[in-house]
């Protein structure tokens, strides 16, 4: 593995060097500690130190609506990719986001392969930012093992004081520090990096009493637990949870006709399990009618079904579902009364 040395002080000639090659999108701030990944400019534009952002970098692979087709009422059907090619950089993507993205990407590569979110994964330039802290009070990523740095990115930055080490990952992040000629980083600079991963295992700790080794097991005997409907008692269905999830990949079609009603396009858009018509079927049948089936698979997609399938857990530890959700439901405080229960 390499490493780079980017000092604090050139951030914004090393996103300048960026733009001349593509497009870069970072945090940047919208009031009342509210962030978002947006097109940028500048380094002076970027906030380095902040909460995970309202939605995860998940919408430059999976727009929230994407057209798939045109078709006409004579059966003429034209099927297309809508990309265009454009490459962007993703600056500063904490490990929770990085690790929704592997999420992503096993999913995606399964059958069936989803070309459109493999074209776009290429055209992105991941350029990761470790957490030396906790976000805040609802963030648990070292509870999934989410907290350190572990793929998915082509740079990653670890600020250590006045400069930022750059682990290497990919050609295409070599070749970038390349050509603009950052040092290799001193065996100094990677030693304050250790100090830092070492304070790391003293901050980021089990964040709530819950072994994640019994995390399976705990699932395995909670399908039926009183829990569900407590929950269920809060939810609203409103499904911020999951559209601000980033390993949520649940999606509709919608086929919209023209004004000439002779042709219209298929549109494809995010959906939610929280939504009462999501498991409606034909006749009517509704598998998960009730809000407590809703959330228990909303919660079960993320610690029993992927690990059953995957070996991983698709919760990130960013925290967003609790954050933003306007029950006050809060995702580890589910965890610790599910343990309780089943007496882990």
């Amino acid at each position: 593995m390499k490493y780079h040395i980017l000092e604090k002080k050139n951030l914004d000639c090393f996103i300048k060097n960026l733009l001349k090659k593509m497009k870069v999108v970072a945090p940047v701030e919208r009031g009342s500690g509210n962030y978002s990944f947006a097109e940028i400019s500048s380094a002076d534009e970027i906030k380095c130190d902040y909460v995970p952002t309202i939605l995860p970098p998940k919408k430059y692979f999976m727009p929230q609506r994407e057209k798939i087709m045109d078709f006409k009422e004579d059966g003429d059907v034209k099927e297309s990719c809508y990309i265009d090619g454009e490459k962007i950089a993703v600056f500063g993507v904490h490990t929770c986001d990085l690790s929704g993205l592997q999420c992503l990407n096993i999913v995606f590569n399964d059958k069936p392969v989803d070309h459109n979110f493999l074209m776009r994964k290429e055209n992105l330039f991941m350029i990761g930012l470790e957490c030396n802290k906790y976000c805040d009070e609802y963030a648990s990523c070292a509870l999934v093992n989410a907290h350190l740095p572990n793929g998915g990115y082509d740079l990653f930055l670890t600020d250590i004081g006045d400069k930022f080490v750059i682990n290497v990952n990919t050609q295409d992040g070599e070749d970038f520090v390349e050509s603009i000629k950052l040092p290799q980083a001193s065996a100094k600079d990677m030693s304050e990096l250790e100090k830092i991963r070492e304070e790391k295992k003293k901050i980021f700790k089990n964040e709530i009493d819950v072994e994640p080794s019994k995390i399976p097991q705990i699932f395995e005997k909670s399908y039926n637990s009183k829990v569900w409907e407590e929950v269920a008692n809060k939810c609203l269905s409103c499904g911020n949870c999951t559209n601000v999830c980033p390993t949520c990949y649940c999606f509709d079609m919608e086929d919209t006709l023209n004004l000439d009603l002779k042709s219209g396009e298929r549109i494809r858009k995010w959906d939610s399990c929280q939504f009462e018509t999501f498991a409606r079927v034909a006749g009517g049948e509704n598998f998960r009618e009730e809000r407590s089936m809703r959330q228990r698979h909303r919660v079960y997609r993320k610690f029993k079904f992927p690990v059953d399938k995957f070996n991983r857990f698709f919760c990130t530890g960013c925290g967003r579902c609790s954050r933003t959700c306007m029950a006050g439901i809060n995702l580890k405080e589910i965890l610790v009364k599910l343990a309780e229960e089943v007496k882990f």
